[in-house]
């Protein structure tokens, strides 16, 4: 009989069985009263060498990092370590590609690196229904919203991505736009992508603004050169535009480089507005517009929940921080 048999016999998570096991607190009276009948029916016993062996190498606090060339990523990775840095838990951040599977990556690093839990930056919500009911340690994912995903062990901290989209073209059409383009991530492979697209959408059609998918919208990675080929690829229809909203701000600066190199100006011809609120914008000519995602809150957040989870025991949680929105120099009203 293991841990997972009486999970599977009594109905409960196994974190939860194991919570029990282990006297955690943040266990309901009636899941504990559950377990432990069934662990005195089928004679269960906790092997304490192998409890022992576990808690030697279970140590480090593990990153899953999704994307390489995501520079929100990069801010995120470094204000954790300076979190974790103030604990006794060493940190090991592992980075794969935007498209690869970040739950079956984080199994495998489960297995060799033995983590007392994980913070996932980015996620899709497929690779969580699909894979993530086998792990069985505390897990964070950062800026995507995972809340709709019923694990015990699995919380999040998030903005409100479709939200925030929609503001933001909301801003860009109370200038007097009605000729957009969008730039953003692939739907079926990104939450984030399909969210902020979502959100455009909505905002589009809330102002009766017409957008045609096919040719008003590039799916790209999430990078200059992403938004740099995008914004050239649109140019290249024909497509007339005086707004361009990008996902990401590594996309709109690389948009920005392709209206420049094909005799445009920003914001004169086309207004460009970006996403995540990275510092570079704030020093370019002209300045990006952007949504800004307060990086350091869900950090500092992220990881409180986490050590709280594994210290205490405590519940998963999802919490959504306030975006902010920095109408900048990259945006004016548009020719007449």
């Amino acid at each position: 009989m293991t841990i997972k048999d009486l999970a599977a016999k009594t109905g409960y998570a196994v974190a939860t069985v194991s919570r029990v096991l282990n006297n955690h607190p943040n266990v309901s009276d009636k899941a504990r009263k559950v377990i432990m009948e069934a662990v005195e029916e089928s004679g269960f016993q906790l092997n304490a060498n192998a409890k022992q062996l576990k808690q030697q190498h279970a140590t480090s606090i593990l990153v899953v990092v999704k994307g390489t060339s995501n520079e929100l990523f990069s801010e995120l990775v470094e204000s954790i370590q300076s979190q974790i840095a103030q604990t006794q838990y060493p940190l090991y951040v592992d980075y794969l590609d935007e498209d690869s599977n970040e739950v079956r990556r984080a199994l495998q690093l489960c297995r060799e690196k033995k983590p007392l839990g994980i913070l996932f930056l980015g996620g899709n919500t497929h690779n969580f229904q699909a894979d993530f009911g086998k792990i069985d340690i505390p897990c964070v994912v950062v800026t995507n919203d995972m809340s709709r995903l019923d694990f015990e062990n699995l919380s999040s901290v998030s903005i409100d991505g479709k939200e925030a989209c929609r503001c933001a073209v909301d801003s860009l059409i109370a200038k007097g736009h009605r000729q957009f383009a969008v730039i953003g991530g692939e739907r079926v492979l990104s939450d984030t992508g399909r969210s902020r697209y979502e959100g455009c959408l909505e905002s589009l059609r809330g102002h009766n603004i017409p957008f045609d998918e096919e040719k008003d919208y590039r799916a790209v990675r999430f990078s200059y050169q992403g938004g740099y080929n995008g914004a050239r690829d649109l140019l290249e229809t024909g497509r007339e535009f005086t707004a361009l909203f990008a996902a990401a701000d590594v996309m709109a600066i690389g948009a920005i480089r392709a209206l420049r190199d094909n005799g445009l100006r920003v914001p004169e011809d086309v207004s460009v507005m970006g996403f995540d609120g990275l510092e570079l914008g704030s020093f370019l000519v002209p300045q990006l517009s952007t949504v800004a995602q307060p990086a350091q809150v869900m950090a500092r957040r992220s990881v409180e929940m986490l050590i709280s989870q594994i210290e205490d025991g405590a519940a998963a949680a999802h919490e959504t921080v306030p975006f902010a929105l920095w109408e900048r120099e990259s945006i004016s009203e548009p020719k007449q």
